[in-house]
């Protein structure tokens, strides 16, 4: 776009999801002094990411992303951010034997507290009060006074962000991510799951794989990669304030980033090609994603595309794709074609966690099955229309949550009211991310087999 793009252009755009602050000065002092306050995340390790989702685009790897529908205040602590690395851990490690690609490792973790919501308030009973927009903006407390946004919310967000990526960097590069720790504990998932004998087979596949690089010499001591790894953050770009605060200039490049976060997403309900999130996230030079819902037609998502990436950057854009277990079949071919008719470079990721929400006992949930029904079809068409499916972005916890029913636990209806904790949607709990990881694996080494049978003909 040949119009001058500056951190703050985004405010001469009209915008959608913006909480009514009360104070309009409060919140200016509170955005300058986060102005001043460090980076969160750095450049380099974007271009890193952005490097990695290249990779992704051109068939070459696979993009796990995934983590809390909505941090909170409350549920902050070590142990769950523990919990949640462990179990994403698991996932990725049984995702890269199912590939046998590369898996990049995204979480929605150390910036994701602000949602988008459907109506602005909520009505239980006679009162009316403002929506609960994420634990950066108001109180999930149904009270006059919890759900009055406040500007110093932002603060408390970016003091738990910056904690919380402290804590997952010394994760990453201090051990913990030990390719032979985090085996040992998929195979404990094994061994107590009700479905373990499906899943042995292929956790026995990966054991022989290790025990064979052991006996050649390839151990975690002498060989980093083993016992490291790169995990980045990411996050929905909603609260521009606050993003626009911690968007600085990188001095190597000259170029403007968003530190709050390694790559953020827009959401589907702001992703108004004149409106303000389009305006600021075209500017930054992070990895982008871009949630794609029904609603959205292959030339709006062209003219995107074109907005976001006009350079045609392989890594710089994900799609997003929610459409619903009983929707995709419609809508992913129609966009899948128009963007390889185009010569678009992008990854294609399945989000199929928003479109498959139901209500369930008074109670949002969302079926394992028709989650991995969503996933299973999105990997047909892809390979139908000879695209690469490029991977899966999922709302997930490491804690024993009861918030998504079924699974190899077949958690029912009833279940919900046992451990129903999330401040907003449903996540899959531990078992339940895993075992779609081990599902997962399955179709994409059945996808592999195929293909060599084609090419061995």
């Amino acid at each position: 776009m040949a119009q001058t793009w500056t951190p703050n252009s985004w405010r001469q755009k009209p915008i959608q999801q913006v909480p009514d602050y009360p104070d309009l000065a409060v919140l200016d002092s509170v955005e300058a002094r986060l102005a001043k306050y460090p980076p969160l995340v750095f450049a380099g390790e974007a271009r890193r990411l952005k490097s990695a989702l290249a990779n992704v685009a051109e068939g070459r790897g696979f993009l796990l992303q995934g983590g809390d529908c909505a941090e909170s205040f409350a549920e902050h602590g070590a142990d769950t951010i523990r919990d949640f690395f462990r179990a994403f851990l698991q996932m990725a490690v049984v995702l890269t034997f199912g590939a046998q690609q590369p898996v990049v490792k995204v979480g929605r973790i150390a910036g994701q507290f602000a949602k988008p919501r459907s109506s602005g308030v909520e009505k239980q009973g006679d009162v009316t009060l403002p929506s609960y927009r994420g634990d950066i903006i108001n109180g999930i407390e149904f009270t006059e006074e919890a759900r009055v946004p406040n500007p110093e919310r932002q603060v408390m967000a970016y003091r738990q962000s910056a904690a919380t990526l402290n804590l997952l960097r010394a994760f990453a590069m201090g051990g913990y991510a030990n390719l032979e720790n985090v085996h040992q504990w998929m195979l404990g998932f094994v061994k107590d799951s009700p479905q373990a004998e499906r899943y042995r087979k292929l956790a026995d596949r990966i054991s022989e794989t290790m025990d064979f690089m052991k006996a050649i010499g390839i151990t975690a001591e002498n060989h980093p990669s083993l016992r490291e790894t790169d995990f980045f953050t990411s996050h929905e770009a909603l609260l521009l304030g606050y993003e626009q605060a911690l968007t600085r200039v990188d001095s190597t490049s000259g170029d403007w980033y968003a530190t709050s976060g390694h790559m953020i997403w827009i959401g589907d309900r702001t992703r108004q090609p004149d409106h303000a999130h389009i305006e600021y996230c075209r500017g930054i030079k992070n990895p982008l994603g871009l949630k794609c819902g029904p609603s959205l037609t292959a030339d709006g998502l062209l003219e995107l595309i074109d907005i976001l990436n006009p350079a045609n950057e392989a890594g710089r854009l994900t799609l997003i794709c929610r459409f619903g277990h009983d929707k995709v079949a419609e809508h992913l071919p129609r966009l899948i074609r128009a963007v390889e008719r185009e010569g678009k470079k992008v990854v294609w990721s399945c989000d199929p966690m928003h479109g498959n929400t139901i209500t369930l006992n008074n109670y949002k949930t969302r079926p394992f099955e028709r989650i991995l029904s969503e996933v299973e079809s999105f990997f047909q068409i892809h390979r139908a229309e000879g695209s690469h499916p490029g991977g899966i972005h999922i709302e997930m916890t490491g804690n024993d949550v009861t918030e998504c029913t079924g699974g190899a636990r077949a958690l029912s209806g009833d279940d919900l009211a046992d451990r129903y904790h999330t401040h907003c949607d449903p996540r899959l709990n531990a078992d339940q991310a895993l075992e779609l990881a081990f599902l997962l694996a399955e179709r994409m080494k059945g996808g592999r087999d195929e293909k060599k049978m084609v090419v061995n003909g």
